[in-house]
């Protein structure tokens, strides 16, 4: 049984104890599942204090419903954000995902189809309600199979403004910090200035910062400069429309 561990002594042995006190359990009442070695599982990582999450992708989906939840669209269109806010949206509205790589995944009042974001399929001014969340950071440093590309992000940001409608809302999630970084090939990170300088000719409805330590809070709208210039990868969620 110890050959299957390559982890600290002390979660192997509690493994083992837990497996032979099931094992015992077993005998006290009717059996209904074989409990084998060959079956093992090891899960070794989970008996925590309190259950660990990735901020960034809580913290960001959960903003964007409430907002979404305001402004009660008749269709969202989503580019490329996570398929767990696009899925569990669509219950509730209409969403159209696009994807680079589009997902196989087949939902009531929800469409995954194929769209680039250098340039999507929508004429110019025509979407009412539209998100690219945690999306814009890859363009163009290749590593979902996309054109390398230096101002890729430049040209897919100028395609979700071309395609917002007047009065549109946009929800843009990108990593932010206190310096503008290419973290090759993962990601870019942004300053705000430089995202709302990118959005120039659309309104900045809000702004809110996930910072990267959780000492420092959860969801904050309207962060102060301090703590923003304090970051090195934070979350910045913005929230805009089209004059």
């Amino acid at each position: 049984m110890l050959k299957i561990f390559k982890r600290s002594s002390k979660k192997k042995s509690r493994f083992q104890d837990q497996y032979i006190q099931l094992r015992e359990l077993e005998k006290e009442t009717k059996k209904r599942f074989t409990l084998e070695e060959r079956d093992f599982y090891p899960c070794l990582d989970d008996n925590t204090a309190e259950t660990g999450f990735d901020r960034h992708y809580v913290y960001h989906p959960a903003w964007a419903a409430r907002i979404l939840k305001a402004t009660n669209p008749a269709r969202h269109i989503d580019i490329s954000s996570t398929l767990h806010f696009c899925s569990i949206l669509s219950a509730f509205i209409p969403v159209d995902f696009y994807d680079y790589r589009p997902a196989n995944l087949h939902l009531d009042n929800f469409n995954s189809l194929a769209g680039d974001l250098m340039n999507l399929p929508f004429p110019s001014g025509s979407v009412e309600s539209l998100s690219c969340m945690h999306t814009v950071e890859h363009v163009g440093l290749g590593r979902y199979g996309d054109p390398m590309d230096y101002n890729g992000d430049v040209r897919a940001i100028n395609e979700l403004k071309r395609v917002l409608a007047p009065n549109g809302n946009l929800l843009f999630v990108v990593p932010l910090g206190a310096r503008d970084i290419i973290c090759f090939n993962a990601h870019r990170i942004y300053t705000k200035g430089q995202v709302v300088d990118l959005f120039a000719g659309l309104e900045l409805k809000e702004f809110a910062l996930i910072p990267e330590n959780e000492k420092d809070g959860g969801l904050i709208v309207n962060p102060d400069r301090e703590l923003l210039d304090s970051q090195f990868y934070g979350c910045g969620c913005f929230w805009f429309t089209k004059l």
